[in-house]
């Protein structure tokens, strides 16, 4: 697939917020890079969509004041949105209503997937744009060895250590797990590349679907796995699935503080500042 090519307005915003039940204040945690200088998660995470090609504005859209002032002490550019957000699409969908139209594509890239690679981003916008059956697309990484590793021995610890995702033939998504799917027999985890997608949370969205998932009412499913893309399966909604092969590092995102030096070992051995 080629990079993304398009007249099309294009808007990042990175919603982030202090509250986490795993991780308390993760958005301000501090992340080595290989010359050895922290930067925090969120400084990150708006330099990954900094390097994304075609993008108009990135933005981040918070409702605390201690991310506001770091991402502004970088040279960010700030929303602040409702305490009453319940998940990073209604923290887009607020951001856009105090924004305005500033695009006619908004990618929402979470806060804590620094490893995120620009390639993933683009080919969202142009799987999008071609799908006129699609409100929203999302990517799946085929998963190495070891990130399925990763996560089956965080989900064995008690712990979220990713989300997969498994779609059918078309494209689409049939159901997203915060537990490791579809099952995979002893045998093929140890295949160089097992037969499991890791879904990385981000999401490209047309406008109408952040002003029609407002009010969609808040899905069971949504709130037992914690996934707000449930709400738009739920609602019969078509959510278009980018696959991709294993991208050249191992995106794991920061669920966990253990996960801190899995992905400084990343930033260090990929020599990213």
């Amino acid at each position: 697939m080629n990079a993304r090519r398009s007249s099309a307005r294009v808007a990042v915003i990175i919603p982030a917020r202090f509250q986490s039940s795993r991780f308390p204040g993760k958005p301000l945690a501090p992340l080595r890079g290989s010359t050895g200088i922290s930067k925090p998660l969120i400084q990150r995470s708006w330099e990954c969509a900094m390097r994304v090609k075609g993008v108009s504005s990135v933005w981040v859209a918070t409702d605390d004041e201690r991310i506001a002032d770091v991402v502004k002490n970088f040279g960010g550019q700030v929303v602040m949105t409702s305490v009453d957000c319940a998940n990073g699409t209604e923290r887009c969908a607020d951001a856009l209503r105090k924004l305005g139209e500033i695009a006619d594509i908004v990618v929402n890239v979470q806060g804590d997937a620094p490893l995120t690679p620009p390639k993933v981003v683009e080919h969202l916008v142009e799987a999008l744009e071609s799908d006129p059956q699609a409100i929203m697309a999302t990517p799946a990484i085929r998963c190495t060895k070891s990130v399925l590793s990763h996560l089956l021995t965080d989900q064995a610890a008690g712990r979220v250590g990713g989300t997969t995702v498994v779609f059918g033939d078309r494209g689409y998504a049939y159901y997203f797990s915060k537990s490791v799917i579809p099952y995979v027999p002893a045998k093929m985890c140890e295949q160089d590349f097992p037969p499991v997608h890791l879904h990385l949370g981000v999401y490209a969205y047309r406008l109408c679907a952040l002003d029609a998932y407002m009010n969609l009412p808040v899905s069971n499913l949504e709130q037992l796995e914690g996934l707000e893309q449930l709400r738009f399966l739920d609602a019969g909604q078509n959510i278009r699935i980018v696959s991709f092969d294993p991208l050249e590092w191992d995106s794991i995102e920061l669920n966990n503080p253990t996960d801190i030096s899995t992905i400084e070992a990343i930033l260090a051995k990929n020599g990213m500042v």
